[in-house]
């Protein structure tokens, strides 16, 4: 399960689950970011052998398999973007719905900072 929800959250950027899973996942998504951000032979190996390799779907044809895979993305696009935060790499915003069937609460987790997104500046000193 931890597998599979830190792949999908690599892939789309944001997922959607219970606060138990997001906690779960948060802490494992963390480390493997951590590991990546060495950029190394060695680091690939770990994330690999923690997450495996799975292809990502295309976003235009989901039929279709993408040529990038959720490793390929994690050590060429997300990890550089951390390179200088020494963590906090994922947000859990609480969200007001609830989840049919059972009525349990949701959140939604995602990259602190996503693609295109820039960071807040400091606040200004007065």
């Amino acid at each position: 399960m931890r597998r599979n929800l830190a792949a999908s959250l690599f892939e789309h950027g944001a997922i959607r689950t219970t606060p138990a899973k997001a906690k779960d996942v948060r802490r494992f998504v963390e480390r493997l970011i951590t590991i990546a951000r060495r950029g190394t032979l060695h680091a690939r190996r770990r994330v690999i052998a923690l997450l495996g390799d799975r292809q990502m779907v295309d976003e235009e044809n989901p039929r279709e398999l993408a040529k990038q895979t959720v490793i390929q993305k994690l050590f060429e696009d997300i990890a550089p973007r951390y390179a200088d935060r020494p963590g906090g790499y994922t947000r859990l915003i609480r969200l007001p719905e609830r989840r049919i069937g059972d009525g349990g609460e949701q959140v939604r987790a995602l990259h602190h900072l996503r693609a295109g997104v820039k960071a807040r500046s400091a606040p200004r000193e007065t």
